[in-house]
């Protein structure tokens, strides 16, 4: 079972499909719609962007059409079928293809997370949805105030739950799933099996189906992997050079912290590209206006942290760019998934530097391949402008001409014409600049008035010792003596 027609979905379901374009399913949605189909729990891992989403939502759209209907009323309407994941971005976007999948049949969806008004979320859920796709806390705000009941939950998505481990989310998994009725279906998609993930799935799964279409943490092999050996100082001229080399218009750039990904995202766009940048300092309105013109194809290059890591389905990105070198290794894994998918072809380029060779034996270890640095060539950038010598010689374009400015100065002044590389002429010698070296004339050096030659008769029994004042001629004289009453 290959194809989408074999399915035998409803009409209003197989009419969205096709209308998405899809026709043959992929690894993960051949296996585990049939088994969800069939009303069983899914414990399932496979490579990012090979089609999770569809994998689940279809099959549960199926099973909940016999809920249907077309009344006004709230009560007719309520949560049956619930998704949580850990980040913003990705609720929006499953939220999205979960539109797009029931938008010819009555079921109604919506999806909540926070950074955004609780209040326009507080009337959706007011008047009744059937898929309710969510983030962990703020559904939970949406409990305690009483404008989400999940007491008819038949079914439970809990979709890249190693992210939401990773980042503290499951004390509120577990409150969540208090609230549930006991018997429903359970799918729990991750990236990897870890130990926690194994106990979480113990903990809530009944008898699931081990669903694994790749090896975890395998990368998928239509990216193509560079490791490029390049200094902290050369890293964004190394990110343009690669960029020119592959004609790429559009990439994600990741970096490791907020204020990195801030600081790089200004710099690209004082060297003229179009910019965005994607972190968790943002608020929610920003954070999404930057992922829609990037998918608009407004922004060349969505430099980000992690949270636009895992999960994120923008298609035909070409490449993706580790600025900085993950912290955690699995988390390359899932960046370089944001190329590549569908079947697509990518590049996953990463800079490495001389401070990350223990991140690099640990990505090393997890993609079990050995990992070969490649130096970046750069093309002969020379710097534009004039640059002084020192020697009172001024060279164009490059600081290496001033020599040859020197040498050619003097040929220059004799045919009164311009250097060669268009260099002016130099201005004709100042003969001040020639004479030679005077020493400065002294005060006491210089001859002394005729009024003061006779006063200093006067003052000849003065101590030689006595420094008499200098006397300065008045430029008014007075008839009368100048005393005191």
């Amino acid at each position: 079972m290959s194809s989408f027609s074999n399915l035998q979905l409803a009409p209003s379901l197989a009419r969205a499909v096709a209308e998405m374009g899809y026709e043959s399913m992929t690894p993960i949605q051949a296996q585990a719609i049939p088994v969800v189909l069939a009303g069983q729990d899914v414990m399932g891992a496979a490579q990012t962007g090979t089609g999770k989403t569809a994998a689940f939502s279809l099959p549960l759209l199926q099973r909940m059409l016999r809920h249907e209907n077309s009344s006004t009323s709230p009560a007719r309407h309520p949560v049956r079928a619930l998704v949580l994941l850990p980040t913003r971005e990705l609720a929006d976007q499953v939220a999205q293809q979960i539109k797009l999948y029931a938008k010819y049949t009555q079921l109604r969806s919506t999806v909540v997370f926070g950074g955004m008004d609780m209040k326009p979320q507080t009337l959706e859920l007011k008047r009744g949805v059937e898929v309710l796709v969510a983030t962990p806390g703020r559904l939970l705000d949406h409990i305690e105030a009483k404008n989400a009941v999940l007491n008819q939950v038949e079914y439970v998505v809990l979709d890249e739950a190693d992210r939401m481990l990773d980042i503290g989310f499951l004390p509120d998994l577990q409150r969540i799933l208090s609230y549930l009725p006991k018997q429903r279906t359970t799918l729990l998609f991750s990236a990897t099996f870890s130990p926690e993930i194994k106990r979480l799935a113990g903990s809530y799964l009944q008898d699931p189906v081990t669903i694994e279409v790749a090896r975890p943490n395998e990368t998928a092999s239509t990216v193509a992997q560079h490791f490029y050996s390049v200094s902290d100082d050369d890293k964004r001229r190394a990110l343009r050079q690669v960029l020119n080399n592959n004609g790429l218009k559009q990439a994600f750039v990741f970096v490791n912290s907020k204020l990195g990904c801030a600081r790089l995202a200004r710099s690209l766009e004082r060297d003229g590209l179009k910019t965005a940048a994607l972190h968790g300092d943002k608020s929610q309105d920003e954070r999404l206006k930057a992922l829609d013109a990037f998918k608009r194809g407004e922004v060349d290059l969505l430099v980000c942290t992690d949270v636009a890591a895992r999960g994120l389905d923008i298609k035909d990105v070409p490449a993706v760019f580790n600025f900085d070198v993950p912290f955690n290794a699995e988390d390359y894994v899932h960046r370089i998934g944001r190329t590549g998918r569908a079947g697509a072809s990518g590049l996953a380029a990463t800079f490495v530097s001389g401070s990350d060779q223990r991140l690099i034996s640990d990505i090393e270890k997890l993609i079990k391949k050995k990992i070969e640095l490649e130096a970046v060539e750069f093309e002969d950038e020379r710097p534009r402008g004039r640059f002084n010598s020192g020697r009172r010689a001024w060279a164009e374009d490059d600081p290496r001409d001033v020599a040859e400015s020197s040498s050619s100065s003097s040929a220059s002044r004799d045919s009164g014409g311009r250097g060669g590389r268009g260099r002016p002429a130099a201005p004709p010698a100042d003969p001040f600049f020639n004479k030679p070296y005077e020493p400065p004339v002294r005060a006491e050096d210089t001859p002394a008035a005729s009024w003061e030659a006779a006063q200093s008769k006067s003052l000849r029994s003065v101590s030689a010792n006595i420094k008499t004042k200098r006397k300065v001629a008045a430029l008014f004289k007075s008839d009368e003596p100048v005393g005191h009453d």
